[in-house]
């Protein structure tokens, strides 16, 4: 039988200890690998590894010894509950084998767990498990978790109180990290929101996020569009040593302004053009831009844009002979000068 969408989330978390088997398939095999370990960890407990009651299995060692699959369903240990065989990077190679481990399953043997990697609508392996009346497919793709899971993976760790802010941002992040760096990032806002009541916020998770070349050129950007001329330095050095280049720097400044110009444009205000922005803004970022937006207004913001456009140009003309990295600090310590003069 083969399972999508809510109904695998919910398997995952609480399988059927009497299903004959169950195969994960998918390209991402992080994405594959936390699967399994969750659903093998809700069959056998904390401690089933440890009382002999998991039997792994490489697709290698398999091949060699086709007789090992049956060997592991059939097992008795020394300890009581439940019981997993688990065959890891099967391909379709192993269908017949696996096939026949399965059609010799009785109540009372493992459930065997079976993980491959990307598998097509003809692969034999998903036909054994999907054609099974007693046995469960399910293929893992690279769409980006929905809101249940997210809820999910944030009760796992113990955080139910979330604020639509944090939650936001936390469906951001899951449409760019990898399924393992996001499960990452919420155990580490569970272990940064420890002891801490009231809703986990938007700058709660801005605080956990993985840091990236993409926050230190939002770092400088801020600088400069808050007139801290004295601290642009440095921090473009810093962008420089990580190998950020002039052109990436002026596509973002332009990015950021043409937001700001957006905000401050909005017939209702700026705080309006913020919330209408998207992808969306949340928590302390929007805050900041927010201020950024209604300190400069529409019309200094239009004089920043030709600024950075001039400069855009310029770096990629084939005749300039200015160091690029130079004009683009002086496009920066320029617009900073203009962010002062507004107040």
């Amino acid at each position: 039988m083969k399972l999508s969408g809510r109904q695998a989330a919910g398997y995952f978390a609480r399988p059927e200890p009497g299903r004959t088997g169950l195969l994960i398939y998918g390209a991402d095999a992080m994405r594959v690998a936390l699967r399994r370990r969750e659903v093998i960890a809700a069959l056998i407990g904390p401690t089933g590894d440890e009382e002999m009651r998991l039997s792994r299995i490489q697709a290698a060692e398999l091949r060699k010894d086709p007789a090992m699959l049956l060997d592991a369903i059939k097992a008795q240990g020394f300890f009581p509950g439940p019981r997993v065989a688990f065959v890891e990077d099967a391909t379709d190679g192993l269908a017949d084998v696996i096939g026949a481990g399965l059609s010799e399953w009785g109540e009372g043997d493992a459930q065997v767990i079976v993980t491959a990697g990307a598998l097509n609508a003809r692969s034999k392996l998903r036909k054994i498990f999907e054609g099974h009346k007693n046995a469960y497919a399910v293929g893992l793709y690279d769409d980006p978790p929905g809101r249940e899971e997210i809820e999910a993976e944030l009760a796992r760790a113990g955080l139910r109180n979330v604020s639509p802010d944090a939650m936001g941002a936390l469906t951001a992040l899951a449409r760019d990290l990898r399924p393992g760096d996001f499960r990452q990032t919420i155990e580490k806002l569970a272990l940064y929101r420890l002891g801490e009541s009231g809703a986990v916020g938007g700058e709660d998770v801005a605080a956990c996020a993985p840091l990236s070349v993409e926050a230190g050129v939002d770092d400088v950007l801020n600088l400069v569009a808050e007139g801290q001329m004295g601290e642009i330095g440095p921090v473009m050095q810093r962008l420089t040593a990580q190998g950020v280049t002039p052109v990436a720097l002026s596509i973002g400044a332009m990015r950021h302004f043409k937001a700001l110009y957006t905000a401050a444009s909005d017939p209702g205000g700026a705080a309006q053009g913020i919330a209408r922005m998207r992808p969306p803004i949340f928590g302390l970022r929007r805050d900041r831009m927010l201020r950024q937006a209604q300190g400069w207004g529409a019309g200094k913001l239009e004089t920043a844009l030709g600024l950075i456009t001039d400069t855009d140009l310029t770096l990629r003309s084939a005749g300039q002979r200015a160091p690029a990295m130079a004009l683009v600090e002086r496009c920066f310590l320029r617009l900073a000068g203009l962010a002062k003069a507004r107040r």
